[in-house]
């Protein structure tokens, strides 16, 4: 059924959603707003909307043409800014290379995206001469460096990132095309198989963009982000597009803090010298940053962060909000865009009892305005929201990603039933609030019963003298599979934990029916540190390659 359509005027402009129309209101209302990297150099909006048409222009000059791909291996810095708008805004599609994959995998993605542009930060010059034999459709290599004289190897480079822009005119003239136009790509970061690409249209990121904007902005006065904030990504900008925060942040006309590559110190000392309000990590970042405030003795206070890429520990969430972070989890996966959930705590729970209010930040949380997020059965049937059973999460939203580029097969298998498959497994509370309870690959099925490792890696961790904690499932003959708890000591208190301590710290929780009898670990085993994906998540694969044969 056709409804009766608009009449449209001859001269009427027919606005696409396209990546130049997010310069209007920065443009007009935030034209002197800073834009800082590091502690090296200052820009306002005005110069870095110039430096975008001059970074258009040499890369048009040098012989990259609409459709091209252009990939980026780099920290997060201005440039990598720039290059998140020039590259599309040209027609262009920007790849952000995942420069924490193994070399190998790095080859793949980049050949796999068909790139045949690189902008390279000095730093991988040695990596991509190993890997330049693997590039056969690479032509061009453009350096970027933040020092005076960098090195070049034995590669050849077109030109240096600075002296290429200011030979280039800042008037580029980007023109209007097709809302639908890929935009950008990325590969996943999954523990098997080859790296899949995930691919995003102009369109998809615009509406992102605003829904993140909507998503923080509607909440009621915890976690929200405004043009008022200070905004510092601490997750890579090849992870995700940085979860859409720098191309949302320049939408406000909000200060904008690019800290390259991620050091403790310099992260605190950012935070302090420039008033970061506002910022996004995983786990492990958040670890870092609270053990480097307190060597430097810095105040976190007034700090907004939001965690995604793994479960937030409620012990960890409880040692934020003592140091004065407003510290919320959220949801997404590379497929999202990533934003999907976010726990933004309902003014009413607001209570400033930080057990009280843990519960709510360390969920999934919220869906976001326009997505459409369902927990089902096997059949697809929605299951009940209350707080208790379980299913996948699967969803719908204007800027999901399609498929996987250049891999039908597995597209198909993401949007079976045309829903995407997230095979995250979760419950739903009566007020919508949605709780993560595993991986579906990482449920663990002992004594007829599901036991899920993401509550019992929390529960452990919140036991006196742990640092981290992973659980796997390991075979057994009686009860099909039990598990198996990896502990990280802290090294203040490492003689205080053992054993004992940590199995009487999980009864305690099974004979008050919060966890079941079977989900207490037979066996636990201290290890220096646990595993990591390049994104921060727990390498469960590896640690299956590991001790899942004990």
């Amino acid at each position: 059924m056709v409804g009766r359509l608009i009449q449209t005027a001859k001269s009427a402009y027919q606005f696409p959603l396209i990546f130049k129309q997010l310069w209007h209101t920065p443009r007009m209302q935030a034209p002197d707003q800073e834009i800082v990297y590091r502690d090296l150099r200052r820009f306002t909006y005005r110069q870095i909307r110039e430096r975008i048409g001059r970074l258009a222009s040499a890369l048009s000059k040098a012989g990259v043409e609409p459709g091209d791909t252009v990939g980026v291996l780099d920290w997060d810095s201005h440039r990598f800014l720039e290059a998140f708008f020039a590259i599309p805004m040209m027609g262009a599609v920007l790849q952000t290379v995942n420069v924490r994959l193994s070399p190998e995998q790095i080859a793949y993605t980049i050949d796999h995206a068909g790139a045949s542009t690189l902008l390279v930060n000095d730093e991988f010059v040695g990596l991509l001469e190993g890997l330049k034999p693997q590039l056969p459709r690479v032509k061009r290599l453009i350096l970027m460096s933040d020092a005076p004289a960098p090195q070049t190897g034995s590669l050849s480079f077109i030109g240096e990132y600075e002296s290429l822009l200011s030979a280039a005119s800042p008037d580029y003239d980007f023109p209007d095309f097709d809302e639908n136009t890929q935009a950008t790509t990325f590969y996943t970061t999954g523990t098997t198989g080859l790296p899949k690409g995930v691919y995003y249209s102009h369109r998809q990121l615009v509406l992102h963009t605003l829904a993140g904007l909507a998503m923080f902005g509607i909440a009621g006065t915890q976690g929200r982000f405004s043009r008022d904030d200070v905004y510092m990504p601490i997750t890579p900008m090849f992870h995700v597009h940085a979860w859409g925060f720098p191309w949302s942040a320049t939408l406000a006309g909000a200060k904008q803090v690019y800290p390259g590559r991620y050091e403790p110190a310099m992260l605190v000392k950012l935070i302090k010298d420039e008033g970061v309000t506002f910022t996004h990590g995983v786990p492990t970042i958040l670890r870092m940053l609270l053990d480097a405030a307190a060597k430097a003795n810095t105040d976190l206070k007034g700090l907004k962060m939001v965690i995604g890429g793994s479960a937030l520990p409620k012990a960890l969430a409880k040692q934020a909000l003592a140091a004065g972070i407003d510290i919320f989890a959220g949801y997404g996966m590379s497929e999202t865009g990533p934003l999907a959930a976010v726990s933004h705590v309902r003014s009413k729970d607001l209570s400033g009892d930080s057990e009280g209010e843990v519960e709510f930040r360390t969920r999934a949380g919220m869906a976001g305005p326009l997505v459409d997020l369902h927990i089902v059965d096997d059949d697809m049937k929605d299951v009940p929201h209350d707080g208790k059973s379980p299913g996948e999460i699967v969803l719908r939203a204007p800027w999901l990603t399609q498929g996987y580029f250049n891999n039908p097969e597995s597209s198909e298998q993401l949007w079976a039933g045309g829903y995407l498959h997230t095979s995250d497994i979760a419950v739903v509370s009566p007020d919508g609030y949605v709780h993560i309870t595993d991986r579906i690959k990482d449920v663990i099925k002992t004594g007829g019963e599901w036991v899920s490792s993401l509550q019992i890696e929390d529960l452990i961790s919140q036991c006196p003298g742990v640092a981290d904690a992973a659980v796997i499932g390991v075979k057994d003959e009686k009860w099909g599979e039990r598990p198996l708890a990896l502990v990280v000591k802290q090294e203040t208190t490492a003689d205080s934990v053992s054993d004992t301590a940590i199995k009487d710290h999980l009864k305690t929780f099974a004979e008050k029916g919060i966890i079941s009898k079977y989900g207490i670990p037979e066996s636990i085993i201290f290890i220096d540190s646990i595993p990591k994906t390049s994104v921060g998540k727990i390498n469960k694969q590896e640690l299956r390659k590991r001790y899942g044969n004990m």
